[in-house]
């Protein structure tokens, strides 16, 4: 099984990428960030305390998460629930960046994460896919893009006009920090990945070099 890790910064396109590209290589996709963002919706809706350890096992122990693939890309269900668009806001987006922090949630995911990456041609992304939850992946990119652009996209992402472009990069660098500063599983990038800073690039040429590099990485391993 050939596995591909894609990881980045938040608002640096690697869902919209890797799902691209899972798509021309039949290659299942995985948003890993979208289990950590259903753990969120899910203490969110319970009112999980999730500074008490007690109360995060309790709840990882009756979550029930299943990922379906269709025609419209990855579906999330929780408790039996589609739960995807449900997921895509900015409190949720907050909450799991927080929660991802919590060894036992990551103890949890990562379990589910590596099985699924067993069985299958895979392209997962995330934030530190390459450098803990799938280390040996064949091949390993990270993509990036200025803060600027990063935030400007998680803007039009949200398509929310009481949320003002400013107040999206403020909270999109203050999760960087988080992110790359936090004691577990850092975002950093994993020694033998791949830079892609996609800031001069379209998506559709985003997707077409990435897709390029891949192509060359696989058929190095099969020589």
């Amino acid at each position: 099984m050939i596995c591909i890790a894609i990881d980045g910064p938040s608002g640096s396109g690697k869902s919209t990428v890797a799902k691209a590209l899972a798509k021309k290589l039949n290659f299942l996709f995985l948003d890993t960030g979208a289990l950590y963002r259903t753990v969120a919706y899910y203490f969110k809706v319970k009112n999980v305390n999730f500074s008490l350890s007690s109360e995060v096992e309790k709840a990882l122990d009756e979550i029930s998460i299943k990922i379906l693939s269709s025609d419209k890309g990855q579906r999330i269900l929780l408790s039996g629930k589609d739960i995807t668009s449900e997921i895509r806001n900015e409190e949720i987006s907050v909450i799991s960046s927080k929660i991802a922090a919590i060894p036992k949630v990551r103890e949890h995911l990562l379990k589910m994460q590596r099985a699924i990456a067993r069985k299958n041609n895979i392209i997962m992304d995330g934030r530190d896919i390459g450098t803990a939850v799938v280390p040996n992946a064949e091949v390993k990119i990270f993509l990036t893009a200025s803060p600027e652009l990063r935030a400007k996209r998680r803007y039009l992402q949200l398509n929310d006009e009481s949320i003002r472009m400013e107040k999206v990069l403020e909270d999109l660098i203050i999760r960087d920090e988080k992110d790359s500063t936090r004691k577990i599983c850092p975002l950093r990038r994993a020694e033998d990945a791949i830079l892609f800073d996609s800031s001069e690039f379209t998506l559709e040429e985003t997707i077409d070099n990435l897709l390029k590099i891949i192509k060359e990485r696989i058929k190095t391993l099969n020589e």
